[in-house]
């Protein structure tokens, strides 16, 4: 009777676990993320499993979520207009997705464009991305622009590097603003990158664009947040 006791609870204990184990899976949902931005999102000049989204899709892997990259809608040179066409074009309207990253304004101040301009089509960018995330805001995470003007392209073309820097605070000041009152998360990028922008082993074959390294930094910064803050079940 005592074996037979024995063998009773062992075969309860095991299939309580069992049970448990199958409503975990059964919580534990594929989750989805669209990248949104230009040449930093779409990783100019780097492997595709070195782009920041990919990478923070791998990251995120190893920490037991089962998130993929459903979609990156960026190219290089793009504009927050052009962005806007983008999505258009891409046909999503009406998708939702677990988690947004957007990252765009660089090539704005590149064209000269105005800070008021870039306010209003930055925000309207924003708008969309938090209904891709279900009208949720502490699904998406903002990037702040990085400053080209430390790069050894910005050199050899004798950019006036703290023109570019004093442009770039305006453009990432007013897109922290808009992040915070809009209630996503907001990353800096931006001093990290002025540490390490100069330097060769830092950037791509164009001098200009990061690379692997340093968005392995900005994947990390993500995750930390996303780890830190976001619960997706």
């Amino acid at each position: 009777m005592k074996s037979l006791s024995l063998f009773t609870l062992f075969i309860l204990i095991f299939t309580s676990c069992m049970l448990q184990e199958q409503t975990t899976k059964k919580k534990a949902k594929d989750l989805t993320y669209l990248a949104l931005g230009d040449s930093y999102t779409i990783g100019e000049g780097v492997d595709e499993k070195d782009r920041y989204p990919n990478q923070l899709v791998s990251m995120l892997s190893h920490e037991n979520l089962n998130i993929s990259l459903s979609k990156i809608i960026a190219k290089t040179g793009w504009t927050t207009d052009e962005l806007a066409t983008g999505i258009e074009n891409a046909g999503i309207s009406g998708n939702t997705y677990d988690l947004v990253t957007l990252l765009i304004g660089v090539n704005n101040q590149y064209r000269g464009r105005s800070i008021e301009n870039y306010k209003v089509e930055f925000e309207e960018r924003l708008v969309q991305a938090i209904e891709f995330a279900g009208g949720n805001p502490q699904r998406v995470l903002v990037l702040s622009i990085p400053d080209w003007g430390v790069t050894p392209f910005a050199v050899e073309r004798g950019a006036d590097q703290n023109k570019v820097r004093q442009e770039i605070d305006q453009y990432n000041a007013s897109k922290k603003a808009i992040s915070e009152t809009l209630g996503v998360f907001y990353i800096d990028i931006t001093e990290h990158y002025r540490e390490v922008g100069a330097e060769p082993e830092m950037v791509v074959e164009d001098k200009l664009h990061p690379s692997g390294r340093v968005y392995k930094v900005w994947a990390e910064k993500l995750e930390k947040v996303i780890l830190s803050n976001i619960n997706f079940y």
